[in-house]
């Protein structure tokens, strides 16, 4: 073999090797869906959990003491910002797990924990806001007995998602915009590899309906994961775009997806009740991410 033909081969193994992922266990085999919707259980019994309220204190404290228990360091990101209804304090929670390995570029998973502010109807929001915030401490417990993957994800706990009156440039997406601010004004941008947000994951009828304007990459990978796990029937497109806490990442070129069942008649209702909800969608959007995490994630 010539020297020219030894070298192509060795640079299509070592680019081989680049994009194998690391070996991070089975994590999918741990998420419990049970245990998810017992959290959200808990975040609803709080009741409603708007920004700058004593049930969104106690839904953060909650997080903090679940989380802690897990070997996660949360922080909490203060801010206020005016919006259709004066001057409010929002409180975004980031959690991170070990030192992260050099060089590695760290991945997001997210939720946001708050609910819609309502005057007329007591809105408990238990899949809008709910679902997603259990199904995350739940997947902190997980990622815990995996301490190598762990390391390389910030768990993000986004406030002021919801819009007060209609998302515009300046109302909703709160937490998330003040996020990829503070990353873009820190000159972080590239620290971070990707991300997945989860919201409303929960229904009882579950379908995931993968905005239009997703990463192709990423939406392909899980796709690939909810192939592997035998549960593909519950993932598909939306019929357009969605503005959600995913899009201030992706205005970074920090590609980020988001995992929404935008098919839900309660929302925004106070139908959105803990009987809409169903532990096996919880654990079914659980595995599928914990599984693209593991397989796709840091290839």
């Amino acid at each position: 073999m010539s020297r020219f033909a030894w070298t192509l081969l060795a640079i299509l193994l070592l680019s081989g090797c680049a994009r194998k992922a690391p070996d991070f266990g089975e994590p999918w085999k741990d998420f419990s869906g049970p245990a998810a919707l017992a959290h959200v259980q808990t975040l609803v019994d709080f009741g409603p959990r708007p920004p700058d309220s004593k049930a969104l204190q106690k839904s953060r404290d909650y997080i903090r003491k679940n989380l802690t228990q897990f070997g996660w360091h949360v922080r909490e990101q203060k801010f206020a910002e005016q919006t259709p209804r004066g001057k409010v304090n929002f409180v975004n929670l980031i959690a991170r797990h070990g030192a992260r390995p050099k060089k590695e570029k760290r991945f997001l998973l997210c939720s946001h924990y708050d609910t819609k502010t309502f005057d007329t109807i007591r809105f408990l929001g238990a899949n809008d806001g709910g679902s997603s915030t259990g199904a995350l401490i739940e997947m902190a417990r997980v990622l815990h007995l995996h301490p190598d993957l762990a390391q390389r994800i910030d768990l993000v706990f986004f406030d002021g998602e919801e819009a007060y009156e209609k998302f515009t440039e300046t109302d909703g997406l709160y937490g998330s915009r003040y996020f990829a601010r503070r990353i873009q004004a820190m000159k972080r941008t590239a620290r971070f590899r990707g991300g997945i947000l989860w919201d409303m994951i929960g229904d009882r009828s579950l379908t995931i309906t993968l905005p239009l304007n997703s990463p192709p990459e990423m939406a392909r990978d899980i796709f690939a994961s909810a192939d592997a796990l035998q549960a593909r029937d519950h993932f598909t497109y939306y019929t357009s775009d969605v503005l959600d806490d995913h899009t201030p990442l992706n205005d970074l070129a920090i590609p980020a997806i988001d995992l929404i069942d935008f098919d839900y008649p309660p929302w925004h209702t106070a139908g959105d009740t803990i009987d809409k909800l169903s532990a096996q969608s919880l654990q079914t959007v659980g595995a599928v991410t914990a599984y693209y995490l593991a397989k796709f994630a840091f290839r």
